[in-house]
């Protein structure tokens, strides 16, 4: 029998903990496809149907890169909006292509069901250990809250480093460092090393600062190369960047409740995906006194179409400026810069103006 090499696109940073979660947890070789690029996106565009989001495409030649990698296992997420969907069709557009692969399809399985989660996983490892399982589960959870709390301290302050590219180096050496680990505790052992060498990075912060927080659709906030590294772009202008929408904060500790009370006078029902939590961000970073925030989504993202009539809302009765960006396969690196230094050159004059 053919040992399993088993694959997930790329997603951020996240491959760390979901090799340490197949390895680990399902006693599995797993297969890394490489970082997303330019070529990713062709490969997965040439097989796409043409109006399909860019998330699609991307997840499509991730596959392929991990297949020709040595992969012979794919996994889907499955997800509450066209995602969910995205699984067979993926799987049917590789069988067309004759790559002879097994396909784990988790929208198969039931989120409020987690037996559901280690049926599908049985498929991979006939022989999977329940008690296993749930100790490398809690691994990685702890694995994913750590990268999201120090790469939110990044977000906040690479803007404003004395030397060029330290915080990027000591960021890429802690990622290094969680592929060496055994334990939750090991976890935190190293997010508290690495984060006291973060804190020790010589700023230069001015007084007043400009803070811009970062709303959108759940694939192409989180892939900076997706987005064409729109964070790192505009920290290179020295501004505070705020970006809640990340597994930790979506998926683990996501309070639906709290969004949609606080929420309540701009959206009456459930709009589906991410757009309440866009939504309840902007409004809270509104309300908050934020310099800007800039909506980022995949062209043709429905549930994230519907909450731009209500961030224009909020910009309206808060007076607060949003940036928009739609992404495809299409998207024009020069047009996003020419956009992000008009955005900026207006906040810098409206700030002028308050003075």
């Amino acid at each position: 029998m053919e040992k399993c090499k088993i694959a997930f696109p790329r997603f951020g940073n996240y491959h760390i903990a979901l090799e340490f979660l197949f390895t680990k947890g399902l006693g599995v070789e797993y297969i890394t496809p490489p970082p997303s690029t330019k070529k990713t996106l062709e490969i997965g565009s040439k097989y796409s149907p043409d109006y399909v989001c860019s998330p699609f495409k991307f997840n499509l030649g991730n596959y392929i890169e991990a297949i020709e990698a040595g992969a012979n296992t794919l996994v889907q997420t499955g997800g509450v909006c066209r995602l969910g969907f995205y699984g067979e069709l993926h799987e049917q557009i590789l069988k067309d292509l004759g790559y002879n692969v097994k396909f784990i399809n988790m929208s198969r399985a039931d989120y409020q069901k987690p037996l559901t989660f280690y049926e599908e996983f049985k498929k991979v490892n006939p022989d999977l250990s329940v008690k296993k399982i749930a100790s490398s589960l809690l691994t990685f959870l702890k694995m994913v809250e750590c990268i999201d709390e120090v790469e939110d301290f990044v977000r906040q302050n690479v803007g404003f480093e004395k030397k060029d590219g330290e915080m990027e180096k000591i960021h890429e050496e802690y990622l290094n460092a969680l592929k060496s680990v055994e334990t939750k505790k090991d976890v935190k052992k190293i997010t508290k090393e690495y984060m006291k060498k973060l804190k020790n990075v010589k700023l230069k912060k001015p007084k007043k600062l400009i803070k811009i927080g970062i709303v959108g659709e759940y694939y192409t906030i989180m892939e900076p190369f997706s987005n064409h590294f729109i964070e790192k772009e505009l920290a290179k202008k020295g501004i505070v960047i705020y970006r809640w929408m990340n597994v930790s904060n979506s998926v683990i500790h996501n309070d639906g409740k709290k969004q949609k009370k606080f929420i309540k006078h701009y959206v009456k029902y459930y709009m589906g995906a991410t757009s309440m939590a866009t939504v309840y961000k902007a409004l809270e970073w509104a309300k908050e006194g934020f310099d800007g925030i800039v909506h980022v989504k995949s062209f043709g993202c429905t549930p994230e179409i519907d909450a731009m009539p209500v961030l224009q809302k909020i910009s309206n009765d808060y007076k607060i400026p949003i940036l928009y960006f739609s992404f495809d396969s299409q998207t024009s690196e020069t047009g996003i810069q020419t956009r992000l230094e008009a955005f900026y050159d207006m906040i810098i004059m409206r700030k002028e103006k308050k003075k």
